[in-house]
């Protein structure tokens, strides 16, 4: 996130959020929006195709069709440049590309906006009146913006409104994604990203690939790796023959299940490193038991990019280890089989880590925007937000003050692109996905919480009155959804949080993952396949099955 939630929520005037089910997926900054609304009077816009709980304190809900973010984007813009209330000193001063994203958003007016997104012209107009005239203004979303083929364009329109109102390095204001998992940003900042280094430096950079190597003693490509959906589709066609998979479960998570199922049995010889037998460890050669948060030392980055201790509560639970000692046990017997070559001349250490502490150190000495993010400072109860370069930094809470990383901000013209997939004669609904607040992602660990499960037993499909009508569907009857890719069977919740023409289903329940249904279009720069559009089919029927 550009700010943190507390700049956000004692600062904005006006706070914006798109494709985020915030209350039930961010339940404390949830809290902390409501009570800026409540406490202060800031103003709430909220965008989203289903009516999600948030959107009940909004002063504005803004219902548009999935997959049509950009033109809703695009469409805010023309009305805030054609009445004036663009930033124009900021856009001079801290910007450049304007002229061309002012070309681009004339064919969007609101009316030919409102016909794409099925959002009504006079409440385009509303919501541009009401950004301009409440600023600072904040922007949150979440993955309802970037699981479409057009990911990276939603989140530049994002950028670009924000930049249009000088909504950019200001207390109050940003982009403002809030992150899908726990520790998901800390994971990205350390190079879990196929392009990049820890601290988001590039792979392809001779002078990084130089560091890392005299770091590490050994040769490193300066070649783009595979993310996990190019890695499964490789894995189909024989080009990757091992996978070893920590802490996630593709098996739910993924889309389109049977291809991901498929190009697993395909896989040599997978390896499953996790708290539980989850659907992917059950097709594992061989499974490293792994410890939870409570029982190994860390750290973990949260959403504002906020570096926090994690203390060691318990001693590991059964033959549990931590991923530190796991990973280095890996290692070292990969170094003594000469499996990993060093460099002429050089040490490739002996991974033999004594603490994480250690590998904080590394850490600190490797990745500048974690320079000063040290140990010592983190367990004297500092909670540091990078970029942190010395120890004695104080932190960043609002990045992008006074300049851009990048030297000014580049506005980026994106048109509206259609979904991948919409729907038809044959599948004539269209499915969206998401969670709910009983249960996190695949559920390995909430769908074993009793009380949770108590209070959302099964997985439910949300279908509107008239669609369940049409279709002979009764309020809690077993129905079918099926897509081109595979089908599924879940109870029926009749509600008008959906409209007519949409669906909505989650992947918490294996039997009933959603993502037996979902399309595996990727975004063509980000290649984050398109979970949030698909073309499905309804039909009621007795008894469960799965895909």
């Amino acid at each position: 996130m550009t700010n943190s939630i507390r700049d956000i929520t004692e600062e904005s005037n006006c706070i914006f959020i798109i494709g985020s089910n915030t209350t039930e997926q961010h339940p404390v900054i949830g809290i902390r929006v409501r009570a800026a609304k409540r406490q202060r009077g800031a103003k709430l816009i909220v965008a989203d195709p289903r009516r999600i709980d948030i959107a009940d304190y909004a002063d504005l809900y803004l219902q548009q069709e999935p997959g049509t973010d950009i033109a809703l984007l695009n469409g805010l813009m023309h009305v805030i440049i054609r009445e004036g209330w663009h930033d124009e000193d900021f856009i001079a001063e801290r910007t450049e590309g304007f002229e061309a994203i002012k070309e681009t958003v004339e064919a969007y007016p609101p009316e030919v906006t409102s016909e794409i997104t099925g959002i009504p012209a006079e409440d385009i107009e509303k919501a541009a009146r009401m950004m301009a005239e409440n600023r600072p203004g904040a922007l949150l979303y979440a993955m309802g913006i970037t699981q479409h083929t057009v990911g990276v364009g939603n989140v530049m329109s994002c950028a670009n409104l924000q930049m249009v109102l000088g909504n950019m390095g200001v207390p109050g204001g940003g982009v403002n994604p809030l992150r899908g998992q726990n520790n998901v940003q800390g994971a990205c900042d350390l190079g879990s990203l196929p392009n990049v280094y820890p601290g988001y430096q590039s792979v392809t950079d001779p002078a990084v690939q130089d560091k890392f190597e005299q770091a590490w003693g050994v040769s490193l490509s300066n070649e783009v790796g595979l993310t996990v959906t190019e890695m499964l589709d490789a894995a189909d066609e024989g080009q990757v023959r091992c996978l070893y998979v920590i802490g996630e479960n593709p098996m739910t998570s993924d889309p389109d299940l049977n291809h991901v199922r498929h190009a697993l049995e395909r896989t040599e010889f997978l390896v499953v490193q996790d708290l539980f037998l989850t659907e992917t460890g059950q097709l594992a050669d061989v499974i490293f038991p792994a410890c939870s948060f409570a029982e190994k030392n860390g750290t973990f980055t949260n959403s504002e990019r906020r570096v926090q201790r994690v203390q060691q509560a318990i001693e590991p639970i059964g033959e549990s280890k931590d991923d530190i000692w796991i990973v280095s046990q890996l290692a070292a017997r990969l170094i003594d089989r000469g499996a990993i070559d060093p460099l002429d001349g050089a040490s490739h250490g002996s991974w033999n880590y004594g603490s994480a502490a250690e590998v904080m150190a590394e850490i600190n000495a490797l990745t500048p925007i974690y320079g000063g993010i040290t140990y010592e400072r983190l367990n004297d109860g500092e909670q540091l937000q990078w970029p942190a370069p010395t120890e004695e930094h104080p932190g960043t809470p609002i990045l992008h003050v006074g300049t851009f990383s990048r030297g000014v901000g580049h506005f980026e013209p994106v048109e509206h692109t259609p979904p991948d997939e919409l729907p038809d004669e044959e599948y004539p609904l269209m499915l969206t996905n998401g969670r709910v607040l009983y249960h996190w992602h695949g559920g390995e660990m909430t769908r074993r919480a009793r009380g949770l499960t108590a209070m959302y037993p099964e997985a439910e499909i949300q279908i509107s009155p008239i669609d369940a009508e049409e279709h002979g569907i009764d309020d809690g009857e077993m129905m079918k959804v099926a897509s081109r890719r595979g089908e599924i069977v879940a109870k029926a919740q009749i509600t008008d949080r959906v409209p007519a023409g949409l669906i909505f289903a989650t992947f918490h329940y294996p039997d009933s993952a959603v993502n037996f249904l979902t399309n595996p279009a990727l975004d063509p720069v980000a290649k984050i396949p398109e979970y949030k559009v698909c073309a499905v089919k309804v039909e009621p029927v007795n008894g469960h099955g799965k895909g």
